[in-house]
């Protein structure tokens, strides 16, 4: 495959076709080491479920913990103060 002048390149019907890519279909791009990945854009309704599922996941969390430290002590860890 070659990339034209543009940096585009052409998604194989096979690939396209197996991750649902249509005409219009928004996709991000991924760099994992020294490759790129291309996936089909999350729509901002998946996104809001996502973020809503690690935050009822998450919440509370921090209560169940051994250490016990004040808000002062975590906004100093946080900016990396002794």
């Amino acid at each position: 495959m070659r990339l034209t002048s543009k940096g585009q390149v052409t998604i194989p019907q096979e690939i396209r076709e197996k991750l649902g890519l249509h005409p219009g279909t928004e996709v991000e791009f991924d760099i994992v080491d020294d490759t790129v990945r291309i996936r089909r854009a999350e729509s901002q309704d998946e996104r809001r479920r996502r973020i809503r599922a690690w935050i009822d996941r998450v919440r509370g969390s921090a209560k169940n913990t051994r250490v016990q430290l004040t808000t002062d002590e975590i906004m100093a860890l946080t900016r990396g103060e002794d």
